[in-house]
């Protein structure tokens, strides 16, 4: 169900990223992302790692057998980021001019930035009624809560767009964060009423008035907010350092902003697309792990981790390939343009990075490693910034594409380098990593000349064939390596 959620949001996201670009151009896109970096630095505040306090916390008492906790909890959590989220909101709205004028450099994001605080609220608790639900492991509220937010916020977009175009980059950006603001409300209304229709289930049961649940809720939740925080702070800086050290490259002084919006708004929302279904593991093992820490089960967790590890470097090295080679023509497809064709296939060997950087990261904090992963991102996030100011003025975007390569391949080596440590998982180089990068190179290649050779001048067919083809060969020379494991949690008795 969260794989199925999850590849309908991200291709109605890519669907409607296209459309967008087209109608406001990568200079739009790219006033946006700027825009939006605050848009995140704001909501990593506002939710402040408290979805994942819940979930463990929650996963915690179900695993004790006492399920009607889980409402004390969850009041507790909401009550708190309220706090939090108000004091953000109040912050962005009556800072929107110095931020804009001074931080941004843009005096065009400001109307954006000052109706952005209306989304921080709905937000906040609405990641705290999903941290409730996945620890409960009901995952159909998430999911019909997240379609529905979407396919409002697409709808509402769509006809401000229409509307404020006419104004220029600056209303159109404003019609965007308006229209996300009004997505979360719907959201946040159906998980309200999903809550209210669960709660009676448990009605009966009277809730334990628990010791220190705020300060477990803060124990676990600062040291992730502290990182998403600061990471996010810094990552805002990139975005607004990116466009003005490109701009310093001779030869990319006159289209910088456009740049920066091909890679963060274009290129890399598609190389993320496939990740759905390892998100989705990721997002259900949090509760898994936090029973199984609570039950001092340390062969689960082994068996998790190496499993998951295992999973998302299948994925995200057939992914990779497939990027490397078709990567030209999916930028051609979607949004006909060899510039982010150029940029899929040049960012492709860094797919399998993130996926597992990103998976790992999750694993950690279900194992109550949140202080490794902030130590990571900030260290990270800091060494990224000295890059672009150092490289991008000298070698453009170029030198940007070689500070993301880096970036990744230093965090995924710390998580993953931390996870195998912690859950004493063993991984073979050869079978998990070598025969797998050279099978799922070589398939794609191997049907993408025989596609080639048949003269297929159709872009969408013509990945589409490719997809399939290169898939399905892929996963069965890995069966015949016995290479694919059984993903089967439970120790063999």
């Amino acid at each position: 169900m969260l794989t199925a959620t999850n590849l309908i949001l991200r291709f109605a996201g890519i669907i409607f990223k296209v459309w967008l670009s087209g109608k406001i151009g990568s200079e739009g896109i790219g006033l946006y992302q700027i825009v939006f970096s605050v848009y995140v630095l704001a909501s990593t505040f506002a939710t402040s790692g408290i979805s994942t306090a819940v979930t463990r916390l929650c996963a915690e008492e179900i695993a004790r057998e006492k399920p009607q906790n889980c409402k004390h909890v969850l009041c507790r959590a909401i009550m708190l980021i309220l706090i939090i989220a108000g004091i953000s909101s109040v912050i962005i709205y009556f800072g929107a001019d110095f931020i804009g004028n001074t931080l941004l450099g843009d005096s065009r994001t400001i109307a954006a930035l000052k109706i952005l605080p209306l989304s921080l609220p709905f937000m906040a608790v609405s990641s705290c009624f999903r941290g409730y639900f996945i620890a409960k492991r009901k995952i159909i509220p998430n999911s019909i809560g997240q379609i529905v937010e979407q396919a409002a916020r697409i709808v509402i977009i769509v006809s401000f767009i229409n509307v404020f175009i006419k104004k220029g980059i600056a209303a159109c950006c404003f019609g965007i964060i308006l229209g996300d603001a009004l997505a979360e409300a719907f959201g946040f209304l159906l998980l309200l009423l999903s809550y209210i229709v669960d709660i009676k289930a448990v009605k009966k049961q009277k809730s334990e008035a628990l010791n220190g649940t705020l300060r477990k809720i803060l124990h676990i939740s600062v040291p992730i907010t502290s990182g998403r925080y600061l990471n996010s702070l810094l990552r805002t800086g990139e975005n607004i350092l990116v466009p003005k050290n490109l701009a310093k490259f001779p030869q990319s002084s006159a289209n910088a902003l456009s740049q920066f919006g091909m890679i963060k708004g274009m290129a890399l929302p598609i190389l993320f697309f496939p990740s759905a279904i390892l998100n989705s593991v990721s997002t259900l093992l949090i509760p898994e792990i936090s029973e199984a820490v609570t039950n001092q089960n340390r062969l689960i967790i082994k068996k998790a981790s190496e499993k998951i590890i295992k999973l998302t470097l299948l994925c995200g090295l057939f992914c990779g390939a497939l990027f490397f080679v078709g990567g030209e023509k999916i930028g051609l497809l979607l949004y006909k343009s060899q510039d982010v064709g150029f940029l899929l296939k040049a960012l492709s060997p860094i797919v399998p990075l993130m996926y597992l950087d990103s998976i790992c990261d999750g694993i950690l904090k279900g194992l109550d490693q949140q202080g490794f992963t902030f130590k990571t991102a900030i260290s990270d996030s800091a060494i990224r910034i000295i890059l672009i100011l150092i490289m991008l003025s000298k070698m453009g975007i170029n030198g940007f594409i070689l500070i993301m390569y880096f970036s990744n391949l230093f965090t995924c080596l710390l998580n993953v380098g931390r996870l195998v440590k912690i859950s004493r998982s063993k991984i073979s180089f050869f079978n998990d990593l070598f025969l797998p990068f050279i099978t799922a190179l070589s398939v794609n290649f191997i049907i993408n000349t025989a596609l080639r050779f048949l003269k297929i001048e159709n872009n969408l067919v013509y990945i589409i064939l490719l997809g399939l083809f290169s898939i399905s060969l892929y996963v069965l020379i890995l069966i015949y390596l016995e290479i694919v494991p059984k993903f089967n949690l439970k120790p063999k008795k």
